[in-house]
């Protein structure tokens, strides 16, 4: 693993400044529906507001800002579960770079969708990210594209970062912040951002019990690989990659806990979240809402729950809404 230091506070704020004016500084509301369950007030980070429908954005417009203009003109891509291909073909359209996303087959129709609106190229390549990523080492081998990969990346991390300045310049006073956690360039960000200024913040990450990469490589204490499962926190999905460079050891140093929460507490979040709070999110970015009420987080203090993502298919949406068992193992069978 390269010994190479964590992502700092000042490549965060300098990221802040690269995005400014790209990215929006999403609201957080006070969620009067969810105080009974932690204990403590509740806040609501609004990040499926962002211009993408997720936090990818800010990543993905800080890496790509900072590419060379040689590096530009060979153009980018990298491998998605569908945030993040969302946001790098937004930001390489913006900066008239080619870019072409590499997705399994498990990515729902509705991100594909969402990628190739926003004019990249989509491959589908096998049942994993790992597959996919074998198409990513190929353009990169044999076309000379620039990869630049959904988490591991210190730009990427940067960039994510932002989030947590804002988040602690909205709810100063936080104690518990929980942030959905994959590949973890999203946490190892807002760790970073947030601990510097306030370490007594507890950061937790929260994840789906099918297929928790990060939770499953700390219990570990080193990368694994971990299979990739049908779940309704779709974008949780995917390893962290065994030659991992960042974002494990700074979730190990930085992130003081993971949670893992069930299919059906991820389905009432998603419902919990449309009736009571009246927004509409996938599954990945209900996963804090879903620990706050199985009761798995109580605190004195405020709890901040970032909602990382509204990216869902809209039918599957309805059918959760309405009350519907969704069972996607089954479906994807």
């Amino acid at each position: 693993m390269s010994e190479e230091p964590f992502v700092g506070p000042e490549e965060i704020r300098s990221a802040r400044r690269t995005i400014a004016g790209t990215t929006r500084l999403t609201p957080v509301d006070r969620s009067a529906a969810l105080e009974n369950s932690a204990g403590s007030p509740v806040y609501l980070k609004l990040e499926h507001m962002q211009v993408t429908g997720s936090f990818k954005l800010r990543g993905a417009m800080n890496a790509v800002a900072n590419l060379s203009e040689s590096e530009k003109a060979r153009g980018v891509v990298g491998v998605s579960t569908g945030n993040h291909g969302r946001g790098l073909a937004f930001a390489a359209r913006a900066a008239r770079v080619p870019c072409i996303i590499c997705m399994s087959s498990l990515v729902p129709q509705a991100k594909i969708d969402g990628i190739r609106a926003q004019g990249a190229e989509v491959r589908i390549l096998g049942k994993s990210q790992d597959e996919a990523q074998q198409e990513v080492d190929r353009l990169v081998r044999d076309e000379g594209m620039v990869m630049i990969p959904p988490f591991d990346h210190r730009d990427i991390i940067a960039g994510q970062g932002t989030l947590g300045l804002e988040l602690l310049e909205q709810v100063p006073d936080a104690e518990i912040v929980l942030v959905p956690v994959s590949g973890g360039g999203l946490i190892s960000g807002v760790a970073a951002a947030i601990k510097a200024q306030r370490p007594q913040t507890r950061i937790v990450g929260v994840s789906m019990e099918r297929g928790a990469a990060m939770y499953q490589c700390q219990k570990a204490d080193k990368p694994i690989p971990v299979e990739e499962l049908p779940t309704l926190a779709d974008s949780l999905g995917g390893g962290i990659g065994l030659d991992n460079q960042l974002t494990f050891a700074m979730t190990r140093e930085l992130v003081d806990e993971i949670l893992l929460v069930s299919e059906t507490e991820i389905a009432a979040a998603i419902r919990h979240i449309y009736w009571q709070e009246r927004q509409i999110v996938e599954g990945s970015g209900a996963v804090g809402v879903a620990a706050i009420l199985a009761g798995k987080v109580q605190a004195a203090g405020p709890v901040v729950a970032v909602l990382s993502g509204g990216n869902i298919d809209m039918n599957q949406h309805y059918r959760i809404a309405s009350g519907e068992d969704v069972d996607v193992s089954k479906e994807a069978a």
